[in-house]
């Protein structure tokens, strides 16, 4: 099979076009449509269903989109070990990471892992979606979560702390809750429901309140850890918030601060087939000494 056509095919397999997998690859249009027809004829084999509102893989081509896909995986974390084996860590450096995590705490290290190794090319995936690292849609992972997939090293890095919070303004109108019971009088921020959440039980607080979760206009709900803190920093309502943000914001104090979530524990995930990345090494030596700076 043609290797220049397999390159093309995957590209296009990805991109779901002809023009899109083009501009991926710096090919024309035309000259793309004419390699897979090229590379469907020398295997007989029809890869796509043409539409006008673009290309779908056919049985055959769900296969060789597959292997492609596995072929030019590993071919990525083979240039990744050639580049690693140069004196100091240089390259790209992919980092999947929860969003309030990335934003609020990893974002404002990265000038600190720039200094110390600034051949890296360090990328920040801020994303609550679980991101395949086995398909090297990242270099690395931070996670808030044991994985279970196999093949993976995962690093404790350590458990963050929640408790019930609210802003100052909110406390100043409002009677505090004395007991878990009276959390169902107040105005209480949580998750969306069905939404992609970081770690586990993420809509604690309502559970420990006892508060009916349907048709109840007390709850307020929103897809994003960062949005909730910044909600209850303007005084929206009470939420369950990471002590490390608590204690920043001089507008948010603790309520019923005897009662605290289970810890939500951090780890940092890699392929084993990486272990000996310098890029994966540096950065974990950089998180397990840096992590200890904030109080979780």
């Amino acid at each position: 099979m043609d290797w220049d056509k397999l390159r093309i095919f995957h590209a296009v397999a990805q991109a779901g076009s002809f023009t899109h997998g083009g501009e991926a690859l710096g090919l024309s249009q035309s000259a793309v449509s004419r390699q897979i027809s090229s590379l469907e004829d020398s295997i007989d084999t029809k890869l796509f269903h043409r539409h006008a509102r673009g290309l779908i893989l056919t049985e055959q081509g769900e296969l060789l989109a597959k292997t492609a896909r596995e072929i030019f995986s590993k071919l990525s974390m083979i240039e990744s070990q050639l580049a690693d084996s140069k004196a100091l860590p240089s390259g790209p450096l992919r980092i999947t990471v929860p969003e309030f995590i990335g934003s609020t705490w990893l974002a404002p290290q990265v000038r600190e892992l720039k200094e110390l190794y600034p051949a890296l090319e360090v990328s920040l995936i801020l994303d609550d979606r679980v991101l395949n690292l086995s398909m090297s849609e990242a270099d690395a992972a931070i996670r808030l979560y044991e994985t279970d997939v196999a093949d993976m090293v995962q690093i404790h890095l350590t458990d963050i702390h929640f408790h019930i919070c609210a802003s100052r303004d909110y406390i100043a109108k409002h009677s505090l809750p004395k007991t878990t019971k009276e959390l169902r009088n107040h105005s209480l921020i949580g998750y969306t429901q069905g939404g992609t959440a970081p770690f586990i039980e993420p809509n604690w607080l309502f559970k420990k309140a006892g508060v009916e979760t349907e048709n109840n206009p007390n709850l307020t709900r929103m897809n994003s850890l960062y949005s909730i803190y910044e909600a209850v920093s303007s005084g929206a309502g009470l939420a369950s918030l990471p002590d490390y943000l608590i204690a920043r914001d001089d507008n948010i104090d603790f309520v019923l601060p005897s009662i605290e979530r289970p810890p939500v524990k951090m780890y940092y995930v890699y392929p084993e087939e990486r272990k000996h990345s310098s890029r994966i090494e540096v950065l974990r030596e950089f998180l397990l000494k840096n992590i200890t700076k904030t109080n979780f």
